[in-house]
């Protein structure tokens, strides 16, 4: 209950990880969400999730240093869905648990160049910024948004969308 990023590329998830800045991983979602984002993606060869430790919070949104005031952001988002306290517990200790991998460095920049390179060396590529209570079955709607890396602009918040899917090519 997170933040959580997807990506549908047109690479095999090892290659996806080559690629990655050290410090960020990809794993799998469950196979419904797998082929939820490649319906969008009919090219994609494997979807993943890019993970900055157990989420994705760190690439989307500076972690404040005072971790209360970071929590208090998700503790409101939790409270809008209606997530029952023991779910809320969890999920803020799984984003607790990430603190380590924040240190390693400016994670929205680096997420930028990755997706740049990404979009150079694989193609066109989905990106899905997520947030909600079910831990998986994501329901991507609405129109897909279409940016190109010369035009990509320098900061994740600028082009990344929650609940927007997104195909970035070069």
């Amino acid at each position: 209950m997170c933040y959580f990023l997807y990506l549908a590329s047109p690479l095999t998830l090892s290659e996806v990880r080559s690629m990655l800045p050290a410090g960020l991983t990809a794993d799998l979602p469950s196979s419904t969400d797998q082929q939820t984002l490649k319906a969008f993606h009919p090219q994609a060869q494997t979807a993943t999730r890019i993970l900055a430790g157990r989420c994705s919070c760190d690439l989307v949104r500076p972690r404040q240093e005072n971790s209360r005031d970071d929590e208090r952001h998700l503790r409101e988002r939790y409270r809008r869905l209606e997530i029952p306290r023991p779910l809320v517990i969890a999920a803020l200790e799984r984003h607790r648990q990430t603190t380590p991998v924040r240190l390693q460095g400016d994670w929205p920049r680096r997420l930028v160049e990755f997706v740049a390179e990404h979009a150079r060396n694989a193609g066109t590529s989905l990106y899905y910024l997520h947030f909600s209570a079910d831990a998986g079955h994501l329901r991507l709607s609405g129109a897909l948004r279409h940016l190109s890396v010369p035009h990509q602009p320098p900061s994740p918040a600028d082009w990344l969308q929650e609940g927007t899917p997104t195909l970035v090519t070069r």
